[in-house]
């Protein structure tokens, strides 16, 4: 019979080497650090916060909201989705091979899969401003350098993800059909892609939510769709339009969660 072990005598606490307590005192002394050098200070809080609800703030500026502009805004929100759903259907279209030539099992060289990773980790990393700025540079003003902005955006975001459901995919069946001489494209729309479809469609439809908020922000750098008409509305100092302008933003990026919520129950 075993011994009876006393609560008080179990270790709260794992043992840890000196290591492990050195990282832990660096990791909190980076926080407390970034928190002291970057968080705003209480009075320059309440000095704003002071500012915005004044008689002449900006908040109290914008009520009324002025939708007087109502269908040029509609047309350039209708631009706006365009835009959205033209850069995410390209970047999930193109993710697809990245996220293949990025997986272990399904990349025909690990060169290759360092190449994919590599792209897909910098097509993540660098914003989609950026991105827009460069394109804008390469075709000029306008909705395309938008819409392929968001859609090398969108290769970054779905390709990793993409990757990740084919690494955690089922091997059985890609091994039977390797077994009996399947080729490397028969492994994957035979076994693969059928398997990892839900995950894929769950992507993707958080892919176009991503896209559509993010599109609006590209306008703001002459990139299309209503970011062009908000960032002219806030400097001619027009609040009540810039609220009209945010209020039929958020019903669009409402519209389209629960239209891509609705498709998602009943696809998965």
């Amino acid at each position: 019979m075993a011994p009876a072990v006393s609560a008080r005598n179990l270790p709260r606490f794992a043992q840890r080497s000196v290591l492990e307590y050195v990282v832990i005192l660096f990791i909190l002394a980076m926080v407390i650090s970034s928190l002291a050098a970057t968080a705003p200070k209480v009075d320059s809080i309440v000095r704003g916060l002071t500012r915005l609800f004044s008689p002449q703030g900006m908040l109290m500026q914008m009520f009324p909201p002025d939708f007087a502009r109502a269908d040029r805004i509609a047309w350039k929100l209708l631009e706006t989705l365009q835009m959205a759903v033209a850069g995410a259907a390209l970047g999930l279209v193109f993710a697809v091979p990245f996220a293949i030539l990025a997986t272990d099992r399904l990349s025909p060289h690990p060169v290759v899969r360092t190449i994919a990773r590599g792209l897909i980790a910098v097509f993540r990393t660098i914003p989609d401003l950026v991105w827009a700025i460069f394109f804008i540079i390469i075709v000029g003003l306008g909705p395309a350098a938008g819409v392929m902005a968001i859609m090398i955006d969108k290769i970054g975001f779905a390709g990793r993800f993409f990757a990740e459901a084919m690494e955690e995919a089922d091997t059985g069946p890609q091994d039977a059909l390797r077994a009996i001489g399947a080729s490397r494209l028969g492994v994957i729309f035979s076994a693969v892609i059928p398997a990892c479809l839900p995950s894929f469609t769950a992507t993707s439809l958080f892919a176009l939510e991503k896209a559509v908020r993010g599109s609006a922000a590209l306008g703001l750098v002459g990139a299309g769709g209503i970011g062009v008409d908000l960032k002219v509305a806030f400097d001619l100092f027009n609040y009540d339009e810039a609220l009209a302008i945010i209020l039929m933003m958020f019903a669009l990026v409402v519209a389209v969660e629960q239209a891509s919520s609705w498709i998602r129950a009943k696809l998965i």
